[in-house]
């Protein structure tokens, strides 16, 4: 018996996401598909998934079993996919790649150069975006390949592959802030002054904040909100190196415990990897950089 597809992957996400509705939010489609997807897989089964009972539906013992079945056959159609690919040897004539303000400078420039030589003829648009509104651009198609903050878990429909080099984070405040005057800085005196901090357009910060805040999509755009003294902020190092003024007119005021590197991954929509795009995360998963 042949199962959908999309009934597989509508199963996966909703075991994934912990309810129907969640899941229908991650795949964009309404909750009656997928709880339609679902209730014909299972009578395409013969055996019952979900225990509907409770207020969350839970796997029942048969829905486990089957649980990693699907994913086995979802990963098997993943790599086939990769493999037409590769043997298709078609080159698409444009990529649209969402990078990250947080990507060093040298690695951008190493990744350019290395996609011109390996994709000559290949438009390219850039795009910039963070953390859910990367995940949007893809699940929309309007991009390919995006970079985004490492994370556990990702919506079904989107592969990742973890690039090796993390960014450096730090706090920093402009010369004329209050904040740059001090010697020290304890983390709950930051809380008593204005952060700004990073609120995407699809989803606003994941922590409560303890204080005044200011938000804004992306770190250039609040990187300009420190430089005119609005508040600190946690940008990355290297953005800061670069778009600093000369004469050291930044100060990183990061507390005990609080310096941070993050880790990066390089998403791509899933069955779509043309050429260039699987070829754009071999080239992110080979770059390196001296920080």
């Amino acid at each position: 018996m042949r199962y959908s597809p999309e009934a597989l992957t509508a199963f996966v996400e909703a075991v994934d996401s912990g309810s129907f509705s969640a899941a229908a939010r991650r795949l964009r489609k309404s909750q009656s598909t997928i709880s339609t997807a679902i209730a014909n897989l299972e009578a395409d089964l013969g055996v019952i998934l979900f225990d509907r009972a409770t207020r969350q539906p839970t796997l029942t013992p048969q829905g486990e079993q089957v649980l990693s079945y699907v994913k086995a056959i979802l990963a098997a159609s993943e790599r086939l996919d990769e493999l037409a690919v590769s043997l298709s040897g078609e080159t698409e004539p444009r990529l649209t790649f969402v990078l990250s303000d947080t990507l060093h400078p040298d690695v951008l420039e190493d990744l350019l150069v290395q996609f011109d030589r390996r994709f000559p003829h290949t438009e390219f648009e850039c795009l910039i975006g963070e953390d859910e509104d990367v995940i949007d651009l893809l699940q929309k198609s309007r991009a390919q390949v995006g970079l985004i903050e490492a994370r556990e878990r990702y919506p079904t429909d989107i592969g990742s592959t973890r690039l090796p080099l993390q960014t450096a984070m730090g706090i920093y405040v402009a010369p004329g802030h209050p904040l740059a005057a001090q010697a020290k800085v304890a983390w709950d005196e930051l809380r008593s002054w204005r952060e700004l901090r990073l609120s995407t357009f699809l989803a606003s910060a994941t922590e409560p904040a303890a204080g005044q805040v200011w938000s804004a999509p992306n770190y250039l755009l609040l990187l300009s909100m420190a430089a005119q003294g609005f508040g600190w902020c946690i940008l990355p190092s290297a953005l800061v190196a670069e778009f600093a003024p000369q004469g050291g007119w930044w100060r990183s005021i990061s507390p005990a415990g609080r310096g941070q590197f993050q880790s990066i991954c390089c998403g791509i929509r899933k069955r779509r990897r043309e050429r260039p795009a699987a070829g754009c995360v071999s080239i992110c998963s080979g770059v390196n950089v001296n920080e």
